[in-house]
């Protein structure tokens, strides 16, 4: 592999002679652009927008374009000239769990070769010293112009480096999580739980790209002097929109145990026993204030009536025996009249 940049990794007051080598490589097909027409190839040509003169890569320079559409002219001279120490180094700043580093912020990937026989000494003691810590190191160098992000971890017996965006580079996600409030029942975790399940582990290695394969076969095609391949057989029609959550989910499990060999059986979710988990209680909780709030009312509705009742009914019983008694009551006797 061709080195693209050579300098040292600075390691404290260690330095370790590198040289930096592409990790990764496309293997997506390009095209040319041609005039449809009659095939003719479509090129592009440098051109000076004053003198409509084309240019060569040796006439042509560097500018920043100021807000008012003014070209300031920047050299390279004006570049080298300032303070940067990376030029020249992988200037290690700190060691951190490799966990600590946010995945959105990973970019390209290199290998980094000692360089010379001085440089395997230094660079084998900061592999192991990385291998034993079980942590990645933080870098800053310099690329292509720029100074960058990067972070050194061990591959089988090579340090490798992921070049990093800077933080400030990571957008936040505002506005991207879905605003309506979306409830997600028990069943359709436990279903969701089966399909992750029943997928299982794959080995990276053996996953392949399928449509670049396809685009070889129709060039190869062509080439022989074919039409192409046929187009593919229509399909259902795809677009993310799911009308039956449990339907999908089932029909995705069943599907996934078929293509593994496995007896393609899911447990209709009606017939599973509920599960005493705290989530289903408290959605159970959620969900049922309302039945509960009306039995209540029942109730209480129920026991005022009564109450009612019987207080009218008690109410009628003592009228009716105050009137008894008072028919039933002797009359008292006039006193009688004393005679001189």
């Amino acid at each position: 592999m061709r080195s693209i940049w050579n300098g040292a990794i600075s390691f404290g007051l260690v330095s370790i002679p590198i040289k930096l080598v592409n990790a990764t490589e496309s293997r997506s097909v390009s095209f040319r652009q041609i005039h449809a027409a009659d095939g003719g190839r479509i090129r592009y040509r440098k051109v000076c927008e004053l003198d409509g003169e084309e240019v060569t890569q040796a006439e042509i320079g560097k500018a920043y374009e100021d807000a008012d559409g003014t070209m300031i002219p920047i050299t390279d001279e004006d570049l080298a000239a300032l303070p940067l120490p990376t030029a020249k180094t992988i200037e290690i700043v700190a060691f951190v769990p490799a966990g600590d580093i946010d995945p959105l912020q990973m970019d390209a990937a290199y290998y980094l070769s000692a360089n010379g026989v001085p440089a395997a000494k230094p660079y084998t003691l900061l592999r192991e010293a990385l291998k034993r810590s079980d942590k990645v190191a933080v870098a800053k160098y310099a690329l292509r112009g720029r100074e960058r992000l990067g972070m050194l971890r061990v591959v089988d017996d090579v340090i490798a480096m992921h070049g990093l965006l800077w933080p400030d580079e990571i957008r936040a996600p505002e506005g991207v999580a879905p605003e309506t409030q979306v409830t997600v029942r028990d069943a359709e975790l436990d279903l969701a739980d089966a399909l992750m399940a029943t997928l299982g582990e794959v080995d990276i290695s053996t996953l392949h790209d399928d449509y670049r394969e396809a685009v070889e076969e129709m060039i190869a095609a062509k080439a022989a002097g074919g039409a192409g391949v046929a187009p593919p057989e229509p399909g259902e029609e795809g677009g993310g929109q799911v009308i039956d959550l449990m339907a999908a989910l089932e029909k995705s499990v069943r599907e996934a145990k078929e293509s593994r060999g496995e007896p393609a059986v899911v447990t209709d979710i009606k017939s599973r026993p509920a599960k005493k988990t705290a989530t289903a209680k408290k959605t159970a909780e959620k969900t049922t204030p309302a039945k509960k709030a009306t039995a209540a009312k029942k109730t209480t509705a129920a026991k005022k009536t009564t109450a009612a009742s019987k207080t009218a009914g008690t109410k009628k019983t003592a009228e009716t025996k105050k009137a008894t008694a008072k028919k039933a009551a002797p009359k008292k006797a006039a006193p009688k009249k004393r005679t001189a």
